[in-house]
């Protein structure tokens, strides 16, 4: 049984073509799977559903062998802009999620205080967002889409607005974490160099449908180095090509 299974979904927004037509993905638990297409294509709705912020008109999404019906505390989710609270301190920001559901205890700002740790942002637990750089925001959004210990991460494009250097940091910060989490990853991207360093595996979405996928065979744990080698680019390349292909 797989850990999050996309069974043949349609999405259809009022008055337009299908948006997500007849989608069908398995991902197994602990892979980072990544959803890769141009804008338009799809892949941010398909996120959606897979989260449970929208419904299918057709078809079901199983987390676990049970209908996904609503977002939960079983899914971290990570948009495009870090959308930190100006008003909390950072260690508050991560403490969000828990803050909704009760008052949080020494052992959450703990483990809080652990996430900021291993993302190198101890120091600026009581800055406020309004003094952080764009990659530390986008470290605090991911700590606190892990403060729940979400075994499924959803992440559409939050790495879109950095630079080359800042998001490569950030990839591997991301690729670290879930690793010795176990979080199972679904990562939307329109980067192709993005999705082949990241994923175990990369769907390629274009018009509503799935119309390639590969297995990214790179060597554990991921590089930086790798990015310059002849297999890097090989993926790389045969995954443009493909896309090309799609537009023509």
């Amino acid at each position: 049984m797989a850990f999050l299974d996309i069974d043949n979904a349609v999405f259809t927004y009022p008055g337009r073509a299908p948006v997500v037509n007849g989608v069908s993905w398995r991902m197994q638990a602990g892979e980072f799977h990544c959803l890769l297409g141009r804008s338009g294509c799809g892949k941010t709705t398909l996120l959606k559903l897979a989260a449970g912020l929208l419904r299918p008109q057709s078809g079901r999404i199983l987390l676990n062998g049970g209908e996904l019906a609503a977002p939960g505390p079983q899914l971290g989710f990570m948009f495009q802009a870090p959308t930190l609270l100006e008003w909390l301190t950072v260690l508050d920001n991560v403490l969000l999620p828990v803050s909704l559901q009760r008052k949080p205890s020494p052992a959450d700002e703990q483990q809080a205080l652990g996430l900021l740790e291993q993302l190198g942002l101890a120091a600026l637990a009581s800055s406020h967002p309004r003094e952080l750089s764009g990659g530390q925001q986008s470290r605090v959004a991911l700590a606190r889409a892990l403060i729940l210990e979400p075994p499924l991460l959803l992440l559409d494009e939050p790495f879109a607005a950095l630079d080359a250097i800042t998001r490569a940091e950030l990839q591997d910060d991301l690729l670290r974490t879930c690793r010795e989490r176990g979080t199972t990853v679904l990562f939307v991207t329109h980067d192709i160099n993005e999705a082949v360093y990241l994923g175990d595996r990369i769907a390629l979405m274009h018009g509503g449908r799935i119309v390639d996928d590969w297995d990214i065979n790179l060597p554990a744990p991921r590089t930086q180095a790798m990015r310059h080698g002849a297999l890097f680019n090989e993926f790389c390349a045969g995954i443009r090509a493909s896309m090309d292909r799609e537009v023509a």
